[in-house]
């Protein structure tokens, strides 16, 4: 660990919390060191997501405002003709009987929120109402609402479209919330829609292709 610090790239797997990947690094680092490390990271990533978490060890958390405000990329995959409670797979899923749309639909209404939008931050979310964490208010079935940011969407492109699935790359500001996107789609094109896969690629100017998996960085 250079000058007592350390900027790590780790490629998150599905199906683990961000604070569970920095639990792991800490640990690890800390076992190594022979004394406690602090590390934090720089933006979390939902448990179902994967792809590109950028951590902080030692004196390198200081610098967590630096990464936090960076842009970022995503690949998502969306299903549309059903919605999510959380707008992604953990959620309730309810099914929408629907006609396909077109792609010259599907085309316009994902240009459609390219530029600067305001997005409403989704209930599950780590977003803090009144001193607590949102998600855990919207697990208690509480009725409360959440704020809305001015966000940028600077670039989405079309990776794939075969109804019902619709895969996208975005290139979006800090504070953008790819499950919110994906749903505020699935309304525009009357299907309704949820996130069944997101992967965050760049951060930044840092790739996922320098990144590490967990299991590589922990042995």
């Amino acid at each position: 660990m250079e000058n007592g610090e350390q900027i790590i790239l780790i490629d998150k797997p599905a199906g683990m919390s961000s604070f569970g990947v920095v639990a792991r690094v800490r640990r690890k680092l800390s076992t190594e060191l022979g004394h406690k490390v602090k590390v934090g990271h720089t933006g979390t990533l939902d448990p179902f997501a994967t792809g590109l978490l950028i951590l902080l060890a030692g004196k390198a958390t200081k610098r967590s405002n630096e990464f936090l405000k960076l842009d970022k990329v995503y690949e998502a995959e969306i299903y549309l003709g059903a919605t999510s409670t959380t707008g992604d797979p953990e959620g309730e899923i309810t099914k929408n009987e629907v006609e396909a749309p077109t792609r010259e639909a599907v085309e316009a209404a994902v240009n459609s929120f390219v530029g600067k939008i305001s997005q409403k931050v989704p209930q599950f979310s780590a977003v803090k109402i009144n001193g607590e964490r949102a998600y855990k208010l919207a697990r208690k079935g509480q009725d409360f609402e959440t704020p809305t940011r001015e966000i940028e969407i600077y670039a989405i492109e079309i990776l794939n479209y075969s109804f019902p699935t619709l895969k996208i790359r975005c290139h979006v500001s800090s504070g953008t919330y790819v499950r919110t996107l994906g749903k505020d789609i699935g309304t525009k094109l009357g299907t309704g829609a949820y996130l069944t896969a997101l992967r965050r690629t760049k951060i930044g100017e840092h790739e996922i292709k320098d990144a590490k998996t967990l299991d590589d960085f922990l042995a």
